[in-house]
């Protein structure tokens, strides 16, 4: 083996280093701003989904949907 090779490996590992603890980062944050974006929106689809029920009269039909 060349003593060369170790040499430019050791001057690249604090970079290597820097980029790897970046992209880890990334990848959490990833996950971490998803679970925040499902936990504020989660809040505003439960308003928005209440239904009110209506009274028919006496003599009215009624026409039932479902989903």
């Amino acid at each position: 083996m060349n003593a060369r090779t170790f040499n430019l490996l050791g001057g690249f590992q604090s970079m290597l280093f820097c980029i790897g603890i970046y992209v880890v980062a990334l990848f959490f944050s990833i996950f971490i701003c998803s679970a925040i974006f499902k936990a504020v929106s989660s809040r505003k689809v439960a308003d928005i989904g209440a239904v009110k029920g209506i009274q028919p009269s006496a003599t009215a039909h009624t026409l039932v949907a479902s989903r």
